[in-house]
Order: structure tokens, then sequence, then C-alpha cells
């Protein structure tokens, strides 16, 4: 198996596929940031459940999808060969508010109005509806 070179690319794609298959959730490979990333979709409600399992190297992120949301749309915004940036004045709310980008700043990863809130802006990893 090749390497991947855009992981966050890879695991939006797996959740993206397995929701086209009608499938209740799906496995990834581990990385920090996929978890964090993961952690804020499933405290914004986006997502059921992640957990962890397994032990290095061969250690899983499984993603369980919350049954009552339907598929949802994602959007890889920023991508190892093109990185948006924007700052807390610049971001606008996705779909009228009704969406979420994800940004990693300096403090962390957090949704547009999360950012917007505390005034950081970063780089907008993806978008969710």
């Amino acid at each position: 198996m090749s390497p991947v070179n855009d992981p966050i690319g890879d695991l939006l794609t797996r959740i993206r596929n397995a929701q086209g298959a009608g499938r209740d959730g799906c496995i990834a490979p581990y990385s920090n940031l996929k978890l964090e990333l993961l952690t804020v979709l499933k405290s914004e409600g986006w997502i059921a459940d992640v957990s962890v399992e397994g032990e290095i190297p061969e250690k899983n992120l499984i993603v369980t999808f919350a049954p009552d949301k339907k598929k949802l749309t994602i959007k890889r915004i920023s991508t190892p060969g093109r990185r948006v940036y924007s700052g807390a004045q610049e971001l606008k709310p996705v779909i009228h508010g009704f969406g979420a980008a994800i940004l990693t700043t300096s403090k962390g990863l957090m949704t547009d109005a999360q950012a917007r809130k505390q005034k950081v802006g970063g780089e907008i990893l993806c978008t969710i509806s």
C-alpha cells in the first residue's frame, strides 16, 4: 500500500464513501490531527462517536455516523498543494450558519463560529453541511 499524500482528504473521502454505501460508520488510520478533527465533528453533532482501536502501528479510528443526520456534504478546502488561510474578520458562516468550517488555529482545531468568537484565524481544513 502506498503512502497517502493528503491524510485529511483521505479521511473525508472515507466518510463520504461509507455514507454513500449506506454504512453505519467507517475505519481510518490513526493520527492525532484526524482524532482532533473527528472530536470537533462529534462535539458539533455531525457524527455520533469516534473511538481508537489497536496499538501502534496498526492503530485505527472507528467513526460512527449519527443516525438522525442525513448524508454529510464534506468539502476539502485547504490541500497540501494549496493552503487556504483566513483571518477571523474574513470568516463567513457556511450555508448561513447551517454548516461549519473546521479550522486549525494557534489555539487548536475549532469551528468557524468558535474562531470568530475567539477572534482567531487559521487554515481552513474543510467545510461540512
